[in-house]
């Protein structure tokens, strides 16, 4: 391998949380230009292949990496080059059986999984995405063994080229499909094919980096057996990859139950795509807060556990309460403003599609707090992993994966709720998440974190900034649309007036939110100094906002 220093534990947790929290934003991104090119039914065709990768993905590449990248970790601080090798040329071949049978699972299986998903015209997106199982597996192996040295840079870089040809190559072939004339399950497979096509190049590129850092000295050590090692990946491998498929197989459920429920009421049956693709435009949106939060999440790992390995609870109560500051400062507002301005933050988002984003735009209002939610879940998890309950947030999952499946059969169901029962199930879903992983923080954290103390300015902060959104946007759009409207005529370009109006308004809306929001963070004293210690340029924030 590469002779290159090992880099330290906290440069590369950075590096490999930066390139996750870009691939995380690169992916909300590419599903807004995305949802415009296909609709709600081309969206709806994308995500019943892309629930059902998911699942064979987080089974085949969740727990065994990191299995050897432990292996591997351990032979390389004991100068074990042999061991290292055969760790990897043992690994590779289970993973090569494992993608195997994926893709061969999804490619010849097609028909039957869409048919499962409840919407047959999934078959050729599902078929599409079938070969990315294959790359994948050996890509996680690959990334295991790297990871495993120290060197996170290939894993970054990997997953930023699998991002980027899944924005570029997938939106194009959307596209041209569409302009061919095809139906929109085939521009839905064409924007899977970009999926694949990244895994793939993905994959050549981490074979051509083993390649040319394949390190050839020789080593006197003697490696364990083939069978010994495997043994040993599994064990390790197995409890994780159980833990968080957890997420996955309850998502992979949900969309089955939704869209059945949809079909089960007859005034609905054919409109069930549509209907659950203009849900799935409300989702898109949401997941744009948590890949800003997520680097914040990430940065804690390494700071509190250094901070326990070391016994000192005190710095690691602060840790974890300056955590839950910054988590609370982002996400609440961001919530807080989806779910008054997201209706028309859609309209503005989706030009081609207005129908479809005006119908999503109910949803919003549930959505956006079920963001706040989803971001907390994600800093609880870190924090009960850090603390050594790993098992703690699979069965908080599983109770809110049970939760909003149990929702969503009785009121998707209901012929006068229908897909308004999605994102009610959605928020109530996250929010047993969180109050158990809250309990939980609180029961095993040697510093108990106050709780009201944390959350109870940002909630009147955020509430305060809602107001000045929900206000500027409402004046501006009176405003604009009087001065816009009263400059044009004939259909179309008072449709042009219209989207601008919508558009003007909503962003000078969310400009006063972010002003007196700032205001209220600064003049409410909401943030600490130590709260900005792990992020980069953290101290030089902190005095310029003059914090103590």
């Amino acid at each position: 391998m590469s002779t290159k220093k090992k880099q330290s534990f906290l440069g590369g947790a950075a590096i490999l949380a930066s390139a996750v929290a870009i691939v995380k934003i690169l992916g909300a991104v590419y599903k807004i230009p995305f949802g415009n090119i296909v609709g709600p039914k081309g969206q709806t065709y994308f995500n019943v292949a892309y629930n059902i990768y998911n699942v064979l993905l987080t089974i085949s590449t969740a727990g065994l990496p990191l299995a050897i990248s432990k292996l591997t970790s351990q032979a390389h601080t004991q100068g074990r080059e042999n061991q290292k090798r055969k760790i990897f040329s043992t690994a590779i071949w289970l993973f090569f059986a494992m993608g195997l049978v994926g893709t061969l699972l999804m490619f010849f299986g097609a028909e039957q999984l869409a048919a499962f998903m409840n919407e047959p015209l999934g078959y050729w997106p599902i078929r599409a995405l079938s070969p990315a199982v294959f790359c994948v597996c050996l890509l996680a192996c690959m990334r295991g063994y790297t990871q495993g040295q120290g060197n996170m840079t290939p894993t970054a870089v990997s997953q930023i080229l699998e991002a980027l040809c899944k924005l570029g190559l997938g939106l194009a072939l959307a596209w041209y499909f569409l302009r061919l004339g095809m139906g929109l399950d085939i521009a839905a497979a064409g924007a899977i094919l970009g999926v694949t096509a990244g895994t793939f190049l993905s994959l050549l590129y981490l074979i051509f980096y083993l390649l040319r850092h394949r390190d050839r000295r020789t080593s006197l050590d003697v490696p364990d057996s083939g069978g010994k090692l495997m043994r040993q990946v599994l064990a390790i491998g197995i409890p994780i990859t159980l833990s968080n498929s957890a997420m996955s197989i309850i998502t992979l459920v949900d969309t089955k139950i939704v869209l059945g429920r949809l079909r089960d009421v007859p005034a609905l049956a054919d409109s069930a795509a549509e209907l659950f693709g203009q849900y799935t435009f409300g989702m898109n949106l949401i997941n744009l807060p948590p890949s800003f939060v997520f680097p914040v999440t990430m940065s804690l790992i390494p700071f509190a556990a250094a901070a326990l390995t070391r016994r000192d609870h005190a710095e690691a109560g602060r840790i974890v309460s300056s955590g839950f500051r910054l988590v609370a400062v982002l996400a609440i507002p961001a919530g807080v403003g989806l779910s008054v301005v997201g209706g028309p933050a859609l309209l503005m988002l989706y030009p081609s599609r207005q129908a479809d984003a005006l119908a999503a735009g109910p949803h919003m209002r549930w959505l956006g707090i079920a963001c706040i939610f989803m971001c907390l879940m994600n800093l609880t998890n870190v924090i009960l992993q850090t603390y050594g309950k790993e098992l703690i947030p699979i069965w908080t999952v599983i109770a809110g994966g049970v939760t909003k499946v149990v929702m969503n059969y009785i009121l998707v169901g209901n012929p006068d709720i229908n897909i308004h029962g999605a994102p009610v199930s959605t928020l109530c879903c996250y929010v047993v998440i969180v109050g158990l992983n809250l309990f939980f923080v609180w029961k095993h954290s040697p510093e108990k974190p106050h709780y009201l103390q944390i959350f109870l300015k940002p909630v009147i902060a955020s509430v305060l900034m809602g107001g000045a959104v929900w206000a500027a946007h409402g004046f501006f759009d009176r405003a604009l649309d009087r001065l816009f409207l009263g400059m044009v005529s004939g259909e179309r370009a008072v449709e042009r007036a219209a989207y601008l109006s919508n558009a003007s308004a909503t962003l000078l809306g969310i400009l006063a939110g972010v002003i007196v929001y700032a205001i209220l963070v600064v003049t409410m004293r909401i943030l600490r100094a130590e709260d900005l210690k792990t992020m980069p340029h953290g101290t030089q924030l902190a005095k310029l906002l003059h914090l103590r």
